[in-house]
């Protein structure tokens, strides 16, 4: 039986037999450099070894095998730390083996700022008065965050309830330092005033407190201290104030009421549910904070299939793991027993989201969870958490239905993302039947589109967008800067960005049918930069013959199949729906047909390179621009000689760099002009 360490250098081998029988995280790389699987280990050497010394051929494990090159490893003192360690890599260096959650924006937060001083002895300074703010990105010890809430909307709401309960501001400090009589916020009764003195500080730090104890889920301390601050108010004979608390306190029992907040125990929980149908996964999070459902959010891995396999090898070959975690029963709760359990994929997608979300996101003290995870695992985001973390996996009561609520949105969020890519697979195959191609792999036709943006030759950019695997790749998304052009020429643009990406792929082609055959001694280094890339199936540029035309040259020069590259002609009228697929090959243009769905995919991926390249230029404009009103300054110079002087010199830059001579030579501009603009950008 032929084993699959017979198809690996010795150095390899020797490495393997070499490891240490110790906790560590192993990286397996292909012969191009790229990763193709993190794994973790209690034991190093026994796990890889696994991988070497058993026949895996025509698996897909056997296929993973034959593809490593090299390894390294990390020993490290525990298992948790090795689990971390091994999430961590596996986020920065998204291996093709491994089930990978992408990278999600920083969750919402809901802050206060400016805190003050209880006793409002700090005045009714803009800094010192506490305001509610929609915050994300890093947290500043100045001031206080709540959350993380699922989405903006709910982070929304939840300032909006604030606002009927406990009036407190929201406008920008400049906003607050500036006003002279309240707002329409203080009309419709959303905030007290504070700006004009229409509140005593120290009430409204009251107010303060009060809110942020409600964040906490301390809502009947709160509803004790409103009734409280009524009933002094009402002995002194202040029926208006005390009448106002008795208002605040009937609105949050109607909030609490709503949310049936007044039977939950629980403060933080997130509640975690899976569902595995297709070869894809869902696991749905819902948040619980300060006793209030938030809502929940849906994520999508990507290798399932792979990793699965993978995982159910590491697991074949991993010690006994034990039962659960510490914590992991509470009140009287089911606890199951994950040694009677194989790991099925769900359990597995579970946990590399549990390990790859809590890397970043802080865990709450409760998980209630829809699979049974392993006990480092929870042992270890306890210890990233800095606090005990319980996981529950057989929910009762409240937690039950938080749970059952969450599998359903799992269920329904994949039924909608199976027929979506069901579509889109639809379509991915209809281009390539209309185009006649014949790819390997359905699921790697690989789509690169590139359009030209300009303002009348002013920020010049140049977008490349990438459909891969029946999606729009979007971290695969590059914006080029064009330079040393005839500003609003296209073609010399976009023969720019074509050399630009192409030309080091074709030198390492180039590089590689050249090296000597393996073994020799021999071999050509790859040009840098180009580790892991490769051509695309189809290149698509928007534009008709005359950038087909231009494609078409940087491609022969460039040595590359003329059949990669189409243009999108746009048809009679610009409408949609008309256009027409233009070849540098040389056949006849194709009309595919106004409800083609190959046209469909042509117009999103066309559409979409355009939105990128609008964007981009528009920001490089916003900047170039910036400096251009240095011109406004400038006596004699209005707005149709600084466009020409932009349009002529391709922007600021190039206006700061010319000469008088060269300023003198544009229409409009005299020589004393040209003189006063070069001293003014001098």
């Amino acid at each position: 039986m032929c084993l699959m360490s017979e198809v690996h250098s010795e150095q390899l081998l020797a490495e393997v037999a070499a490891l240490p029988s110790l906790p560590g995280v192993y990286r397996y790389f292909d012969a191009s450099g790229g990763v193709l699987y993190v794994g973790k280990a209690r034991n190093l050497k026994r796990r890889v070894s696994s991988y070497f010394q058993k026949n895996h051929a025509g698996t897909r494990i056997g296929h993973m095998i034959g593809k490593i090159a090299r390894m390294e490893t990390t020993v490290v003192r525990s298992e948790a730390e090795a689990l971390l360690l091994e999430n961590n890599l596996i986020k920065t260096l998204k291996p093709r083996y491994n089930i990978l959650f992408r990278d999600d924006k920083s969750y919402p937060y809901l802050k206060i700022t400016g805190v003050r001083d209880r006793d409002g002895s700090d005045g009714l300074a803009p800094g010192s008065i506490p305001r509610l703010a929609y915050y994300r990105g890093a947290t500043d010890r100045r001031h206080r965050y709540y959350g993380p809430y699922p989405s903006a909307w709910a982070v929304k709401e939840s300032i909006q309830l604030l606002q009927k309960v406990f009036k407190l501001r929201t406008c920008e400090d400049t906003v607050y330092g500036n006003r002279t009589r309240p707002c329409l916020l203080y009309q419709i009764k959303r905030c007290s005033g504070p700006c004009v003195g229409h509140v005593a500080p120290a009430d409204y730090a009251h107010d303060v407190a009060n809110a942020e104890a409600f964040l906490r889920g301390e809502t009947q301390q709160v509803l004790a201290e409103l009734e409280g601050r009524m009933m002094q108010h009402a002995e002194r004979l202040e029926f208006e104030q005390a009448a106002e608390l008795r208002n605040r306190m009937s609105a949050l029992s109607r909030v609490l009421h709503q949310q049936s907040v007044e039977i939950v125990d629980d403060k933080d929980v997130d509640i975690l549910a899976v569902k595995v149908q297709g070869g894809k996964a869902c696991v749905n999070l819902a948040m619980v904070r300060g006793g209030r459902h938030l809502g929940d959010r849906a994520y999508f891995p990507a290798h399932v299939e792979d990793a699965s396999v993978l995982l159910q090898q590491d697991a074949a070959t991993a010690d006994d793991d034990g039962g659960p975690a510490d914590g992991m029963e509470e009140r009287g709760e089911e606890r199951a027993d994950e040694g009677t359990l194989a790991p099925s994929v769900e359990r597995q997608v579970l946990e590399a989201f549990i390990a790859q979300h809590y890397i970043e996101a802080p865990a709450p003290a409760t998980l209630v969870l829809g699979e049974v995870v392993g006990r480092e695992l929870i042992e270890a985001i306890a210890q990233q958490a800095g606090q005990r973390v319980t996981a529950v996996f057989q929910p009762r009561s409240q937690r039950r239905l938080w749970l059952e609520m969450a599998q359903k949105n799992a269920d329904i969020q994949l039924a909608r993302l199976l027929a979506e890519e069901g579509s889109q697979q639809a379509r991915t195959r209809a281009l390539v039947d209309a185009l006649e191609l014949a790819p390997d792999d359905l699921g790697q036709f690989r789509i690169e589109c590139f359009d030209i943006s300009h303002t009348a030759g002013e920020a010049t950019q140049a977008s490349c967008v990438v459909f891969e695997d029946h999606a729009m790749q979007n971290r695969e998304y590059r914006r080029y800067n064009i330079e040393g052009i005839t500003p609003g020429d296209d073609y010399a643009a976009m023969r720019q960005v074509l050399m630009r990406r192409y030309g080091k792929i074709a030198e390492a082609m180039a590089a590689e049918a050249q090296a000597p055959t393996p073994g020799d001694g021999g071999g050509a280094d790859a040009p840098p930069g180009t580790v892991g890339a490769r051509m695309p199936d189809l290149v698509l540029v928007d534009g008709g013959k005359g950038q087909v035309s231009m494609a078409r040259e940087v491609f022969v020069e460039l040595g590359l199949p003329l059949s990669l590259v189409v243009g999108v002609e746009k048809g009679e009228g610009r409408k949609v729906g008309l256009e027409e697929l233009v070849f540098a090959d040389g056949r006849e243009k194709v009309y595919l047909g106004r409800d083609s769905a190959a046209l469909m995919l042509i117009a999103q991926i066309r559409d979409e390179a355009h939105r990128f390249a609008i964007t981009g230029m528009r920001a490089k404009r916003a900047k170039v621009r910036v400096g251009g009103s240095q011109l406004e300054d400038i006596p004699g110079v209005g707005p149709k000689r600084r466009a020409r002087l932009l349009q002529r010199f391709g922007g600021i830059r190039g206006v700061a760099a010319a000469s008088v001579e060269d300023l003198a030579s544009v229409d409009g501009i005299a020589r004393d002009l040209a003189e006063e603009i070069y001293r003014a950008l001098h």
